[in-house]
């Protein structure tokens, strides 16, 4: 059953059996099997097919909240276990990528003096995916305790625990060969007639406030929707396309070819740590060290 319900809960964020496929390496045919399955033993219909993926129904809205709390109780209890047979050796693995590097917390450890006395840190990488964030958010505890990252999205808030650090900058990034890369600093008024990327409305009140501003001031900034969460790709999209990219001060050294600008403007993204909303006995240990 818990296989089967982390698959519900992978093609239920993805919206599609064929891309919860390739992210739990199996098989679409798999996947549906399971899913068919699932539905069999719950008793009621979780999906709607359609041509372009897959929608939660009202029943497997239900089925999905209860699926994620079950499967984090069972992500704690082997915590739990490994801990018990551990003994008091506890470890916090903390994730790094190349969007939400590990470096904060690293220097955050060092001021504070070391980590708590008996806790080990592991360092943990992973790979950006905006398709598959959210699932490796729900699934903190398991594999990796503690990512630190942008703290300024509702989806995130909704399923792990988020303490702020400090802000981050919103800046613009462009291809080294576009009119604005020699600038040092942007205006607004710089990116009139411009194509400007930013994730889509919805998801971060910051981000919210600057499209409102724009789209107020500024009618003749071109905004291009990106998905809520940015990886690699939504670099590469900017610089083959040559358009101007919304981003923060910390992705500066993300893609060789932008260039990132400081913009006078005063929008800023919370940065800090993100861990489970029932973080193991080792995390809480070590927040505490941290005066967290």
């Amino acid at each position: 059953m818990e296989r089967r319900l982390r698959t519900f809960i992978t093609a239920a964020e993805l919206g599609s059996f064929a891309k919860a496929a390739e992210k739990l390496l199996l098989t679409p045919a798999s996947v549906m099997n399971q899913m068919n399955a699932l539905e069999s033993e719950v008793g009621a219909r979780l999906f709607e097919r359609t041509s372009r993926g897959v929608a939660l129904t009202a029943a497997g809205e239900s089925f999905y909240r209860d699926a994620k709390r079950i499967t984090a109780e069972l992500g704690e209890a082997a915590a739990r276990a490994r801990e018990a047979a551990d003994g008091e050796q506890l470890c916090v693995r903390v994730g790094t990528s190349l969007l939400n590097p590990a470096g904060v917390l690293v220097d955050l450890v060092g001021r504070s003096g070391g980590a708590a006395r008996g806790v080990q840190i592991q360092i943990v990488p992973f790979d950006d995916d905006a398709d598959s964030i959210l699932s490796t958010l729900s699934s903190l505890g398991r594999g990796i305790d503690i990512i630190v990252g942008p703290c300024g999205s509702r989806l995130w808030s909704r399923v792990c625990s988020l303490k702020v650090l400090g802000e981050y900058k919103i800046c613009c990034a462009v291809p080294g060969s576009h009119r604005l890369a020699g600038a040092k600093s942007l205006r607004v008024e710089d990116l009139r007639g411009e194509r400007l990327m930013m994730g889509k409305r919805g998801d971060a009140d910051v981000l919210d406030e600057l499209r409102d501003m724009l789209e107020r001031d500024y009618p003749d900034i071109e905004i291009v929707d990106t998905p809520y969460f940015y990886d690699a790709g939504i670099f590469n999209k900017s610089e083959r396309a040559g358009c101007v990219l919304l981003t923060l001060d910390a992705w500066a050294g993300v893609h060789p070819s932008l260039v990132t600008l400081p913009v006078e403007w005063d929008y800023r993204v919370p940065y800090g740590l993100i861990y489970s909303k029932t973080p193991s006995r080792a995390v809480r240990i070590f927040l505490e060290s941290l005066g967290l």
